[in-house]
């Protein structure tokens, strides 16, 4: 038994045998399927991992103004890329990048991760204008953290302090949401694009297009040589229609106020300034901003990313009463409306003060000229109960109240204009007649913006002609692009040329010692506009509220200006948030107007760069001193883009003046 052999069966020898034969098998259909059947494909994927494109960014076309003076720029700066091409673990390589980059190491390996999805030769964009210590830290340690390089860019340099920053409007790096919308379909994460104003509106013609070099890599992920190089194509300039020496006086004469200013050419509808206060820093946005900040702007009370000038819809107050006085002479009521004005009168039961009744005084006999240039409600109520509303709102419909103007910016919003079908519509009530008498001081249900309220009264002034606003001019652009339509670019409304004389000269007289703005007049200026005053809750909930509600919830001012008064130049709204009255608003438009009207009775200054490679935007102003009725008169000098310098002190009108 014991030298006795063991002997292993045929059947299993040959199931080993077929058993090595089918793994030699499956090994030669491999090897044929690799080097055979997608040689192509893997030697395309070994091509990658010998060579890595390296992105070259386009700089954002220049925005500047009506006369080539540059208003937004950029400057040169070097980005932190994270290669993903790398043999590195990145996510292990965490910390050590974080420390040398003073970054988070929680929001690096979140970054890794949201782009896991993208191809393994598209770079991150890591950290954006890094620093000369953090750019040295990548240099020195090049062996250790081969996946970390550098990328020039062009960032973005806006003006100072705010300057033109809801008209220009800012950059930001693409979101999820908006590589998920049709318009962002060609973008890739880290592209920056326009988030607001005209670098949104025009971000297609701003943004040009990103060129790539290849580059030769070793094993460890270093590079080693240069292949090839595609060079990047500048985004076009723009050219704005805003003319930068109005700009400074509208943001001089808004400085230290909450609202909006903005000034147009009613004859062509080019807007020549446009301000918002509140206002933020674009800079902030032009690299990354924290989300610290970003929390402290979009939860701020006065709503500093808001556009006041298109986007505050807001009761217009008296200043609704040249589409009242409007509406009035065309359908023949009016010329021959008179009432007594005694501090108030009663429609439906109730009864209506007149602003008037504050001072313990009445208006007497009033007609239309004087209703406007002393802004006599009492007349105004009457002429509404006459018109009722459905007349009201077709005027100012037709005007364009409660419709967006299509000017070219992002977000306008449109008001509202009540009508007895708006109200049905919108409520499922019916309208009361008694809703029409606060309709006819521009109170209630109405809601306009500053660009309505400019176009509806410089439309006025023009004898019915209504141009559609814009920032830049069709002609201005590239030959390839196409504007969007955004309504027509003329509307013409036939007014009679007695009611359209009798309503700019009213408006004249506003701005005279016997109208509710005569300390806004400025010699040899024809200016002519209407005040108002808007009230941002009842006088009942101010009452209950006492000194708080005082103290808190002061009324709206409001003026609208044109200069001259017939077939206007130029025309102003300012929207003075709690300025109370009108008459203060009117300083802001007076300032403006002259600021104008003095520019074209002398040579167009030429600006001088700075050449350091930062912005700076400067006017020369003729000196001066106090106008006649103690308004502020612009200095002359230099002005860089700093709207911390105060202007001079405003000629405050009596209190109580409408």
């Amino acid at each position: 038994m014991f030298g006795r052999e063991e002997k292993v069966s045929a059947l299993r020898l040959t199931a080993v045998q077929y058993v090595i034969l089918a793994i030699f098998l499956i090994l030669a259909y491999g090897l044929w399927r690799l080097q055979v059947m997608r040689s192509d494909e893997y030697a395309l994927l070994a091509e990658r991992n010998r060579i890595r494109n390296v992105p070259i960014l386009a700089p954002r076309g220049k925005i500047l103004d009506r006369e080539g003076r540059t208003i937004v720029d950029n400057y040169p700066s070097f980005s932190a890329l994270l290669l993903r091409d790398s043999p590195r673990d990145l996510v292990a390589d965490s910390d050590a990048i974080a420390q040398g980059l003073h970054l988070n190491a929680d929001e690096v390996r979140q970054r890794v991760r949201r782009f896991a999805s993208m191809p393994q030769y598209q770079p991150i964009f890591l950290k954006d204008d890094i620093t000369q210590d953090e750019l040295a830290f990548i240099e020195a340690h090049k062996n250790e953290l081969p996946e970390l390089d550098t990328i020039m860019t062009h960032r973005r340099l806006y003006p100072k302090n705010g300057f033109m920053a809801h008209l220009v409007g800012y950059v930001g790096e693409v979101t999820d949401d908006m590589l998920n919308q049709p318009q962002f379909e060609l973008y890739s994460p880290g592209d920056v694009v326009g988030v607001s104003g005209v670098e949104k509106q025009y971000n297609s013609v701003l943004m040009g297009k990103n060129g790539s070099r290849r580059a030769i890599v070793n094993s460890r992920g270093r590079e080693v040589g240069r292949l090839d190089e595609t060079p990047a194509e500048a985004g076009k300039q723009l050219k704005l229609t805003v003319d930068l020496d109005l700009q400074i006086a509208a943001e001089q004469a808004l400085e230290g106020k909450n609202g909006a200013v903005v000034a147009m050419n009613p004859r062509n509808g080019e807007i020549l300034a446009m301000v918002s206060r509140p206002t933020f820093d674009p800079n902030d946005f032009a690299v990354r901003i924290s989300k610290d900040e970003w929390n402290k702007l979009v939860n701020d009370d006065n709503h500093p990313l808001l556009n006041k000038a298109i986007q505050a819809q807001l009761a217009p107050g008296s200043t609704f009463k040249i589409i009242m006085a409007t509406a009035g002479l065309q359908e023949g009521i009016a010329q021959t409306l008179h009432v007594n004005c005694g501090g108030g009168a009663s429609f439906y039961g109730r009864y209506f003060k007149c602003w008037i009744a504050a001072r313990h005084q009445t208006h007497g006999g009033v007609e239309i000229r004087k209703a406007i240039y002393q802004s006599c409600d009492v007349f105004f109520y009457t002429l509404a109960e006459k018109l009722g509303i459905d007349r009201i709102a077709k005027y100012a419909t037709a005007l364009g109240l409660g419709q967006k103007t299509g000017i070219d910016l992002p977000q306008e919003v449109s008001g509202v204009m009540p009508s007895e079908e708006w109200k049905i519509r919108n409520f499922k009530q019916k309208w009361y007649a008694g809703e029409t008498i606060s309709v006819g001081i521009g109170q209630g249900a109405v809601a306009t913006t500053p660009i309505q309220m400019a176009r509806a009264i410089g439309g006025i002034a023009s004898g019915g002609v209504l141009h559609r606003p814009h920032v830049i001019n069709p002609t201005d652009l590239p030959p390839n692009v196409v504007p969007a339509a955004a309504g027509p670019d003329e509307v013409r409304i036939p007014l009679d040329p007695k009611n359209w004389e009798l309503i700019t000269d009213a408006m004249a007289d506003v701005v005279s010692p016997i109208g509710t703005a005569g300390m806004s007049a400025v010699k040899g200026i024809d200016i002519a506009g209407k005040t108002g005053s808007a009230q941002t809750i009842s006088n009942v909930l101010k009452a209950k509220l006492g000194a708080l509600g005082k103290a808190k919830y002061k009324d709206n001012g409001w003026f609208v200006g044109v200069e001259p008064r017939r077939n206007p130049e130029i025309v102003v709204c300012a929207l003075f948030e709690e300025g109370e009255h009108g008459s203060l608003a009117a300083h802001v438009v007076s300032d403006v107007i002259k600021a104008y009207v003095e520019k074209q009775r002398r040579q167009p200054t030429k600006v001088a760069g700075s050449g350091n490679g930062k912005a700076e935007i400067g006017a020369v102003w003729n000196d001066g001193g106090a106008d006649d009725d103690g308004g502020s008169h612009l200095q002359g000098g230099r002005f860089l883009v700093d709207v911390s310098r105060k202007p001079a002190p405003l000629a405050v009108a009596a209190p109580g003046l409408h």
